[in-house]
């Protein structure tokens, strides 16, 4: 059995269409990246048998209802492994993003809040070493978090040195990228990021 193991962030989206001041449509549905690029997964893996996706996110309770729409979200008949997600006892309410999106001019407001604890180096050991060595693991990270997405890799390489590595490189302002980048064996770039990079490299301004 191959896995793939993916670390980031999930949402609960609420999607408020707007005409001037006056809200017409609520929509509430999951966001992340992470999650989102699961799900699209498991539909085009459909056949595939061999393969077992993870998703590794912090939520909030297990048994409160964010923690439930998040799951659910995915359809009663996902195979996704939600068992290293990191479930946090204290809290009941999922990371949120509030987008307002006006439906005259097409352009998006957006408001992130985000009141769970991030995952700790110790906790992603932990996950990691509940691996075998010789598993074939694939492990994918959002770089939200730069330093500690760096940490987690460095672990993995020496707990499951076989291990293939990506990472999600998309804002082109963030510190600590381009190193995180550096460590991976595959990287997603965001057009903007690399837009960013090209520019900065014909202007001479570093790499």
């Amino acid at each position: 059995m191959k896995h793939l193991i993916v670390v980031g962030a999930c949402y609960l989206d609420t999607i408020l269409k707007n005409v001037t001041i006056k809200t017409t449509h609520i929509n509430i549905r999951r966001g992340g990246n992470c999650p989102n690029s699961l799900q699209v997964l498991e539909q085009l893996l459909a056949d595939h048998d061999g393969l077992q996706l993870h998703l590794v996110s912090p939520l909030p309770n297990a048994s409160s209802s964010a923690a439930q729409r998040v799951v659910s979200s995915f359809g009663q008949q996902s195979k996704i492994d939600f068992g290293h997600c990191l479930y946090r006892e204290e809290s009941t309410e999922a990371a949120s993003s509030y987008i307002i999106r006006s439906e005259a001019s097409g352009s998006r407001t957006l408001v992130n809040y985000n009141d769970l604890p991030e995952m700790t180096q110790d906790e992603f050991g932990n996950i990691a070493r509940s691996f075998e060595a010789d598993q074939e693991t694939w492990w994918h990270f959002e770089g939200r978090i730069p330093e500690t997405v760096q940490n987690c890799i460095r672990l993995l390489r020496n707990v499951l040195p076989k291990a293939t590595i990506s990472v999600e490189v998309e804002k082109p302002g963030r510190e600590g990228l381009p190193e995180l980048a550096a460590e991976a064996d595959v990287v997603f770039y965001s057009r903007s990021w690399a837009e960013v990079r090209v520019d900065s490299k014909i202007l001479g301004r570093g790499g």
